[in-house]
């Protein structure tokens, strides 16, 4: 994969965004943009909005019955919620991995990477694909002589990596990950972290994080949210990850970011 120009690579943006679980407003009038072909890291307490905000941008969160949303997500200069948005289309254009590996566990390897390619793709193509994938990933050399195993048999680590290829293998623009290492162990957890830096090369990242030290290694940029008094969550800051570190504006983010609270 060639890394792509920041100016021709897709913009993102939520605008006052507000989501809700019924009558309960989990994420409260945020706004922000993501800047093309580089990571952000989502940061703050349990609760405050983190992941929900990421689901809001590819229009997972509308999954939950009970959810809605209001304000704007843009892609392009398009709000993702008008109505004429086809929701399959916008996920392979805005892919997302999930806090634990989730394979699917009746398909092989091969048939994971494969199984969000559109049928009309010929055979060899989506092969093609499937091994571009792997290897941009690095499982290629772990699994190219067992391709029609199950996903099972691989290591949690190794499972991730393949939700990873499998997340890319449709050529999407942005990549979402909640939490993606949370379940994995230190070892996992840093290939991980080499792959998403390598793979902002190509993608605009956003990524949720509860680890301080992993925000710091692999994001460009970080938000800090925080739910107010009524539990929803706010968006206090967002910074270049250094700026944001070492010299915070707010009150709040340099006592979370210094253990006080959370």
């Amino acid at each position: 994969m060639t890394a792509q120009p920041a100016e021709s690579a897709s913009q993102l943006e939520a605008r006052n965004l507000n989501a809700y679980y019924g009558a309960h407003l989990a994420v409260a009038d945020v706004s922000i943009a993501f800047t093309p072909l580089s990571v952000t890291a989502l940061i703050g307490p349990s609760g405050c909005g983190k992941t929900t905000l990421l689901r809001c941008l590819n229009r997972i969160h509308e999954t939950n019955p009970t959810a809605r949303v209001e304000g704007e997500v843009l892609l392009d200069g398009r709000n993702v919620y008008d109505s004429g948005v086809n929701v399959i289309s916008l996920r392979r254009r805005v892919g997302m991995v999930f806090q634990r590996a989730n394979p699917f566990p009746t398909l092989s390897i091969m048939g994971n990477v494969l199984s969000g390619l559109p049928h009309r793709v010929a055979p060899k193509m989506r092969e093609g694909l499937a091994e571009q994938s792997l290897r941009a990933v690095g499982l290629w050399g772990e699994v190219k002589d067992r391709l029609r195993a199950s996903p099972l048999s691989l290591s949690g680590g190794q499972q991730q990596r393949l939700c990873i290829a499998r997340a890319i293998a449709v050529e999407p623009e942005v990549l979402l990950m909640d939490e993606p290492t949370s379940a994995l162990d230190p070892i996992s957890t840093a290939h991980i972290e080499e792959l998403v830096r390598e793979l902002s090369k190509d993608y605009t990242i956003a990524i949720v994080t509860h680890n301080m030290q992993q925000a710091a290694r692999v994001s460009d940029v970080t938000a800090f949210m925080l739910a107010d008094e009524q539990h929803a969550g706010r968006l206090v800051e967002v910074d270049e990850t250094r700026t944001l570190f070492f010299k915070p504006r707010d009150s709040r983010t340099e006592d979370y970011i210094t253990g006080r609270f959370g």
